[in-house]
């Protein structure tokens, strides 16, 4: 599935919400825990979750970081998944998506605060 954003919103649409409407909101407020420790924004703020995808047996997280070197990345990738497990109480993968991040994908208004938008 491609990512879609939300319309009016840079909020990716995940698979999830159509197949687990009820779980997603859970995962999104567990997910606002896990923070990018240089930037002080959580994942979800960021638009760092590119989708969601839950079935009986599992889930996958598809991620992307703010940069490809990020020092952080291994362990806010390790941090999404224990939180997404912990809400979601099934197992949880982490697909790390190769999707370049730009200010643009961040929740609406968060880039006035850096004068970007």
């Amino acid at each position: 599935m491609a990512d879609t954003t939300t319309p009016g919103t840079n909020r990716p649409v995940w698979e999830a919400e159509t197949t687990h409407p009820d779980l997603c909101d859970q995962l999104r407020k567990g997910l606002s825990e896990v923070t990018d420790p240089e930037l002080s924004l959580n994942i979800i703020q960021l638009g760092l979750v590119r989708n969601v995808k839950i079935n009986d047996d599992g889930a996958i997280v598809k991620m992307i970081l703010t940069t490809p070197f990020c020092p952080y990345g291994p362990a806010m990738l390790e941090s999404t998944r224990q939180k997404a497990e912990q809400v979601l109480e099934r197992p949880v993968g982490i697909d790390f998506g190769m999707e370049n991040w730009d200010f643009g994908m961040m929740e609406e208004g968060l880039g006035g605060e850096w004068g970007l938008f």
